[in-house]
């Protein structure tokens, strides 16, 4: 069983994730994104998809390839945080994850 978090969330693509649909699918529901994924053969549904962009949920390396495919961006800009980012991520703004590749500072428990 999985137990490594970084800063209380199993995964760091879902802050992203929900930004991302939000601004390049502004009516796009989070079934709808799912069943997008469905199409290119990712066991999804509604409720994982709220569960990543929550934090709730581990998410494997496969996933975040189909995820950032789906989305039309490369998995590091899915996996990328910048600091304006204050009302998607619920924590102090020294927490923030600003870039995968200067993971020195991230915090796993």
């Amino acid at each position: 069983m999985f137990k490594t978090t970084c800063m209380g969330r199993k995964n760091l693509i879902g802050i992203k994730l929900r930004q991302l649909r939000a601004e390049k699918f502004p009516e796009l529901s989070q079934r709808a994104f799912a069943e997008k994924l469905q199409l290119i053969g990712m066991d999804v549904g509604k409720n994982r998809i709220s569960d990543i962009e929550l934090g709730k949920s581990f998410v494997t390396d496969i996933e975040v390839c189909m995820i950032a495919e789906v989305l039309g961006v490369g998995i590091t800009e899915l996996m990328t945080i910048s600091d304006n980012h204050e009302d998607l991520y619920k924590t102090s703004k020294n927490d923030y994850v600003l870039d995968i590749a200067d993971s020195s500072d991230m915090e796993y428990k």
